[in-house]
């Protein structure tokens, strides 16, 4: 078997159907099932409560009981019997229901294949964790692109049908074979020795943690009204699936050359880039409220989240404890990519409502700390 194909398959697949769910999903609640955009921020937040809950409990917990592919084909099942429930829902409360349930599935599948790709790196099995990535970024693009064709020509309808289609093809890829290091079952003398908590005795981990949380914490407005945004600024329908997807683009050729260009640098330098990148971003999009500079301002993604991400994984690479990589990743997923996402999109959606751009000005209050404590982190790697 080749591991990387393996690996980057795997990223694929999950991102072709991530790049619905991320920047069509809310569009989706509010005009097939005509709820508000403040109902519908509520229900993504919430989401991303149970969401975190979920990667940063549940999958640590199962991670200790079975293999990452029995939990990567569980999760898979799970989601797709989750979206299945989506059919009859056409109510507040009901909406409210499938989406804290999809939340317990869905979105760990994204820890659980880094934690996989983290592992196969260790046992140097992957040789190249930032080309199987653009993989996935390459399925979000991919998605994008051919939903805004549909979506132009059929409507909204055909976004939750897209996803519907993508979750199927992800079960179906876990009867693929896999490495045969993600079967093997965890021991239960070393689950006990991987708790959680004593990951903050590991050095600097703490303080890389609170960098990543803020980076990641400023791209709610972006990731919850990105869509909308842009028809709010008289966007093309037709053009706003390409649009989102610059962001795509960029980060699929940081994943690209990260490996090669971006190795030798430190991760308290990848971060202090990357807390600029989204600090000028977000004052971008703030003071130019049009296509051409939103446009422009989304090869930033490449630094803002890629360079992010990329760098966190270079320190757990180099830094955590093949056990206690599940626990990392459920930190990393429930705390940056899940509540502190939570709380910003309530936060964003207050200051849309009064105004869509302040909305975006209003990150810089997580990229800005993130770049002082990055820049502290630097000097403290030395």
């Amino acid at each position: 078997m080749n591991t990387q194909r393996w690996m980057s398959s795997q990223f694929f697949t999950f991102f072709l159907t991530w790049g619905v769910f991320l920047p069509y999903w809310t569009g989706w609640m509010i005009h097939i099932k005509g709820i508000s955009i403040s109902q519908a921020s509520l229900i993504m937040s919430l989401g991303l409560v149970v969401r975190g809950l979920s990667t940063l409990f549940v999958y640590p917990y199962f991670s200790g009981m079975f293999s990452s592919r029995t939990l990567l084909n569980g999760m898979a099942i799970g989601t797709f019997l989750s979206m299945l429930c989506y059919i009859p829902a056409n109510s507040y409360s009901s909406l409210l229901m499938v989406t804290l349930l999809l939340n317990l599935f869905y979105p760990t599948l994204m820890p659980a294949l880094d934690t996989a790709a983290g592992v196969l790196v260790q046992s140097k099995q992957l040789k190249h964790y930032g080309r199987s990535r653009s993989w996935g970024s390459i399925g979000f693009v991919a998605s994008g692109m051919v939903l805004t064709v549909f979506t132009g020509a059929l409507g909204d309808v055909v976004i939750f049908w897209s996803l519907l289609l993508g979750t199927i093809v992800l079960v179906g890829l876990g009867l693929m074979p896999a490495p045969l290091v993600l079967s093997e079952k965890p021991q239960p003398n070393q689950t006990k020795r991987a708790r959680m908590l004593n990951l903050f005795r590991i050095k600097h981990f703490g303080l890389v943690l609170a960098i990543v949380i803020l980076l990641q914490a400023a791209h709610a407005t972006y990731y919850t009204y990105g869509y909308i945004f842009l028809q709010e600024i008289h966007s093309p329908k037709y053009l706003i699936g390409l649009i989102l997807n610059i962001a795509v683009i960029a980060e699929i050729i940081f994943f690209l050359i990260a490996d090669r260009y971006f190795q030798r640098f430190s991760t308290g330098f990848l971060l202090a880039l990357s807390s600029l990148g989204s600090t000028v971003r977000w004052i971008l999009v703030f003071a130019f409220p049009n296509v051409i500079v939103f446009s422009i301002s989304q090869i930033l993604h490449a630094l803002s989240f890629a360079m992010c991400h990329y760098a966190f994984m270079k320190y757990l690479i180099k830094n955590i404890p093949h056990l206690q990589i599940p626990n990392a990743q459920g930190m990393y997923s429930a705390l940056a990519l899940s509540w502190s996402t939570a709380v910003f999109t309530i936060f964003g959606g207050y200051l849309y409502e009064i105004e869509p751009r302040f909305a975006y000005i209003g990150m810089i209050v997580c990229s800005i700390p993130s770049m002082v404590l990055a820049l502290v982190y630097r000097k403290l790697e030395k």
